[in-house]
């Protein structure tokens, strides 16, 4: 079904065919390697090169994996009404045609619009020329544009940066596809018989370097003195060692509905581990992708997150009217890197979705460090008047955007209250709020982040520069004196369907685990048997053992509470929720009690689980 003709040019004539025996060694080789790249770049999105692209989007990422960056004019060039679809010989034509962006050409479309010449571009330069000139974008649009390539939140886009990382991950993604297709001896028999082919050497950092890689398929081009945009609403993440690639989630999901949600894990003075709730709902049956990940801030690239290695999971319980109806429907099992994921199919009805951390990782601290000097919160200009610090406004943005649930970049009433109830204690009423909207920067209603930084300097100004108070809310929201985050952890709930809209909404801020509680237990006693504790018939050991976790639960049914010795001395690059390796557990008659979750030390070595239980007394 070849509808592009001016793709296929006609036979070649005797005389030109006697010209192609005389074809240097060198223009063959680059020809073989052209046509390497273009498999490798197609089978990167299709399961074999025998496979034709079917749609437009297709075609799109099949280019952008070739490490072109097509235009919505370019797209429509080679995809018209009359386009049924296009094979791998099509694409190979397209890609002689369409040439890969150089940095040299976005660095001359960002200086047509640098107007003073200093490297930089502001916000408002940036919205003039996206949302007025070529294929033109919503002010959402350009807005998310921004907070991604403003890595300084400086409220200026360093465009030579941008786009030498632009070019860089491009390249890197190319790569990833040439040894993801090296890797993968049998694909390669299939798709170039006997040859064997290695990927160039890269001069930087090499494709297997990339794991995780976040492709941000939004792709600036200067064409024809217009400066055009394409910005497809998705992200390829590829795992280049062929054991899993998100490609497939990229090609499953880009047409489903999506939402998502942000919360965050807090540690209480108990040792207790809180968090939002929320709730799902489906008007109707539908395939489902549910992921939770640690939320990685965007205030402090240069930063690493100490929180990005704490394990996540997410509990789906349908809804009932009291907390024991409640019925465990799913729960995250398998994990991408950072992601906790789950795919099945959902009645429609109302859901709770349970955020949950083993604790192994995220574990009470000393806030204060002896041997370190607090950070100053407050400094006094030359003329006595109180301002925040530097660094204090980095985490106050860094805290907003916690808050910021729906991430739409303002704090609604609700979300604001989430944040007051976490470090007052009480509510800001309506009245209140009206008072907000008097004094601070707001939006549709909403406080911005300028108007929260304008709330906590009012703040510390009627206490005459003392930071007390905003220690105390620094505190409750997991900072220690050196403004770290290590009582806490953001996290990130998406939720794709397949056939419905959908919506989640948040709870409140679960202080009581209960329901969480009885979502763990039932996950643990509905996959694995009953173990009778020697000598004790009525005493039972549940053992979950899950891709990246191992969780027990102790049921004693008898009529008397009974307290067992644990001791996991025997396991082997293993750390335990209870934080020791020998503990006693207490478990009241009748009743049910997660014992521990275990985690591996060191995710890239072995561990070895050997727990051995026995009862110590009872009475």
């Amino acid at each position: 079904n070849r509808n592009h003709p001016s793709l296929f040019p006609p036979a070649r004539s005797p005389l030109l065919a006697d010209m192609s025996f005389q074809e240097s060694p060198r223009a063959a080789e680059e020809e073989e390697t052209f046509y390497v790249h273009c498999r490798a770049a197609y089978l990167a999105v299709f399961r074999s090169s025998l496979a034709n692209i079917s749609s437009k989007q297709q075609l799109c990422r099949v280019l952008q994996q070739a490490g072109r960056n097509p235009s919505h004019a370019t797209l429509n060039k080679y995809w018209t009404n009359r386009t049924a679809k296009l094979n791998f010989d099509d694409f190979c034509e397209i890609l002689k045609c369409e040439k890969k962006t150089e940095e040299i050409d976005l660095m001359r479309a960002f200086k047509k619009m640098d107007v003073n010449g200093d490297g930089y571009i502001s916000h408002s330069e940036l919205e003039m020329a996206l949302t007025t000139r070529g294929e033109k974008m919503t002010n959402e649009e350009m807005n998310a544009i921004f907070s991604l390539a403003d890595v300084n939140k400086d409220g200026k886009l360093d465009y030579a940066e941008f786009c030498r990382l632009l070019v860089s991950t491009v390249e890197q993604c190319q790569m990833a596809a040439l040894e993801r297709l090296e890797a993968d001896a049998k694909q390669k028999r299939q798709n170039f018989g006997s040859q064997s082919y290695s990927p160039p050497k890269s001069s930087g950092s090499s494709a297997s370097d990339c794991k995780g890689l976040n492709v941000h398929t939004w792709v600036l081009i200067y064409q024809v003195d217009v400066f055009t945009v394409y910005w497809p609403r998705t992200s390829v993440c590829l795992n280049v060692t062929g054991l899993f690639v998100e490609q497939e989630y990229f090609l499953l999901f880009q047409e489903w509905n999506h939402s998502y949600v942000k919360g965050c894990f807090f540690l209480e003075d108990d040792g207790s581990i809180s968090s939002l709730q929320y709730q799902l709902h489906l008007p109707q049956k539908s395939s489902v992708y549910l992921t939770i990940q640690p939320l990685s801030l965007s205030n402090r690239p240069d930063k690493p997150s100490s929180w990005m290695s704490v394990d996540t999971a997410l509990f789906v319980m349908m809804a009932g009217g009291t907390k024991e109806d409640s019925t465990l429907v799913c729960f995250t099992e398998s994990n991408d890197k950072e992601k906790c994921v789950w795919k099945g199919e959902l009645n429609a009805g109302t859901y709770n979705l349970l955020p949950f951390t083993s604790g192994c990782r995220l574990k009470k601290r000393n806030k204060k460090s002896p041997s370190s000097k607090p950070v100053d919160l407050i400094h006094r200009s030359d003329t006595g008047e109180i301002d925040l610090t530097r660094e204090l406004r980095e985490v106050l943005s860094d805290i907003f955007e916690v808050i910021d649930l729906d991430d739409n970049g303002l704090l609604s009433l609700e979300e604001y209250n989430f944040f007051e109830l976490r470090t007052s204690g009480e509510k800001c009423d309506k009245d209140a709020w009206a008072i907000c909207k008097e004094n601070f920067d707001m939006r549709k209603n909403q406080l911005t982040k300028q108007g929260f930084m304008e709330l906590n300097l009012m703040e510390a100004t009627e206490k005459d520069g003392d930071p007390a108070d905003l220690w105390v809310t620094l505190e409750a929201m997991g900072y220690n004196r050196m403004l770290e985050l290590v009582e806490a952890c953001p996290f990130q709930i998406d939720v794709h369907c397949e056939s419905t809209q959908l919506s989640i909404q948040p709870l409140s801020l679960d202080l009581g685990p209960k329901l969480l509680n009885q979502a763990i237990q039932k996950s643990i006693t509905s996959r694995t048997g009953a173990k009778a504790l020697r000598g004790h018939d009525n005493v039972f050991i549940y053992t979950f053992k899950g891709e990246n976790r191992i969780s027990s639960l102790i049921a004693n049914k008898s009529n008397q509470k009974v307290t067992v010795h644990v001791n996991n001395e025997q396991s082997r690059n293993c750390c335990s929720s209870r934080g020791m390796t020998v503990f006693a557990v207490e478990v009241p008659a009748r009743t049910k009690m997660v014992c521990q979750h275990v985690l591996p030390i060191c995710e890239k070595q072995d561990w070895t689980y050997n727990c051995v239980e026995t009862i110590l007394s009872s009475t």
